[in-house]
């Protein structure tokens, strides 16, 4: 866990993943997450929100979307294992580090893909992928 995500409230506590089958289910765990998210934002500070994917065979990734729609996702080193998952399911090439830029249509299938190997998921109020070169 880094740094500054430590230490958040109960909307960052961390949450069991179950596994969505279909696309209903990831476009309505999108809604719910997309609503969770907007209540516990501060708006005064609106960069590095986003959700951070626990991995169940190690890592973690943490996803962001950009005010034009765009997903920034920060694969940890210890989540360089699935990168090959990540350009199945968004069929995007890997990037040279590791903040990946996928379109804003590219989510449902990065979730559907990568649903099997999630273990639990926490809303994330502070994150900085400006840091990382991608």
């Amino acid at each position: 866990m880094h740094d500054k995500d430590r230490g958040q409230d109960a909307q960052g506590a961390e949450r069991p993943w179950i596994d969505l089958k279909t696309t209903y289910d990831v476009e309505a765990w999108i809604d719910n997450y997309n609503r969770e998210l907007q209540r516990a934002i501060d708006k005064a500070n609106t960069t590095g929100q986003g959700i951070c994917f626990r991995l169940e065979h190690g890592g973690e990734i943490f996803l962001h979307t950009t005010a034009d729609g765009d997903i920034l996702l920060d694969v940890t080193p210890e989540a360089e294992w699935v990168a090959p998952v990540i350009t199945a399911a968004t069929n995007m090439p890997a990037p040279q580090g590791q903040v990946w830029a996928l379109p804003g249509t590219t989510l449902t299938q990065f979730v559907l893909g990568l649903s099997s190997l999630i273990d639990s998921t926490r809303i994330v109020l502070q994150h900085d992928f400006k840091t990382r070169k991608y």
